[in-house]
């Protein structure tokens, strides 16, 4: 079984930030009528960081399971949100994939992390 290191919680925390950051300039194509849901998407993020400082923080075993799970949680709602994007011809499909991508690496970093403080 993988073992996570400090280091590599602290890898998740700077592929999160990264995400955001990439995240800002591919919500700037959103339309004007449709600001819910960039501020969802962009919200959702900042949540999923803070969720994943939290955990990192936190001594109490329970605890910081339950904020990795719902870091878990939150990166599957950003990526239906980018889905949705997609479809509505909001973003790009490579905008889509590179983004999902960045998910779905992040998703499984936390899941390793998770799996490993049981």
């Amino acid at each position: 079984m993988e073992k996570i290191t400090n280091n590599e919680k602290f890898l998740i925390i700077k592929n999160i930030k990264s995400f955001i950051l990439g995240l800002e300039k591919i919500l700037l194509t959103f339309p004007k009528k449709d600001l819910i849901s960039r501020s969802l998407v962009y919200n959702d993020s900042l949540e999923l960081l803070e969720l994943v400082v939290k955990a990192n923080y936190e001594n109490n075993i329970d605890l910081k399971h339950n904020y990795q799970i719902a870091a878990l949680a939150k990166i599957n709602k950003i990526d239906f949100y980018l889905e949705r994007a997609y479809k509505l011809k909001y973003i790009s499909e490579k905008q889509c994939l590179s983004k999902t991508g960045q998910l779905l690496k992040i998703n499984k970093m936390i899941y390793v992390w998770c799996r490993n403080e049981k």
